[in-house]
């Protein structure tokens, strides 16, 4: 993501987010960040320790009706972001490998039910729900905007409580 990009971002979601205030063009908030990337051993220091400086998405900052799809996204990535936390701080998992094992299988459940979500309304598809197996999980992972999940400066993303709980399976690694 270049520079200028970057500064645009920050600063949308600072003013946005910040100020409680809802964005005229909530796209702007979700493409630098949807699809998440798949976990790796690469990136799951930064996935792990750097969690709170990746955006979300509570509802005050969208419009209340329209841009379904924005809502969809952000939700995916509120309830990654919460599974991912789960993985990494609250001892489900231990060691990187299980930690990774546990972040992959969250990675999958959030698009999964993003999936299920976008194929429940009238709206377009997004291209790589449309896709199976393996395919749908390369696509997601080819279209990643943010594969390093690099944190956005001078954030803190807030609380959002979730209405599913993710059950990590360590037989499944």
């Amino acid at each position: 993501m270049g520079m200028k990009a970057s500064l645009i971002t920050v600063l949308t979601l600072q003013l946005t987010l910040g100020a409680g205030g809802r964005n005229i063009d909530p796209q702007v908030h979700i493409k630098p960040y949807f699809p998440p990337a798949l976990p790796t051993l690469e990136n799951l220091n930064t996935l792990c320790l750097q969690g709170n400086g990746r955006p979300r998405y509570p509802a005050s900052c969208l419009p209340a009706s329209g841009y379904g799809y924005v809502h969809r996204a952000g939700n995916a990535v509120n309830k990654i972001e919460a599974w991912f936390s789960q993985c990494c701080n609250r001892g489900v998992a231990q060691g990187n490998k299980q930690i990774l094992c546990c972040a992959k299988q969250a990675w999958k459940t959030g698009l999964s039910h993003f999936c299920f979500e976008e194929y429940a309304t009238m709206d377009l598809t997004h291209k790589c729900c449309k896709k199976k197996g393996k395919g749908r999980w390369n696509c997601f992972e080819e279209q990643a905007p943010n594969p390093s999940y690099l944190p956005l400066p001078s954030y803190t993303a807030p609380l959002i409580p979730l209405d599913q709980i993710f059950t990590w399976d360590p037989k499944i690694c």
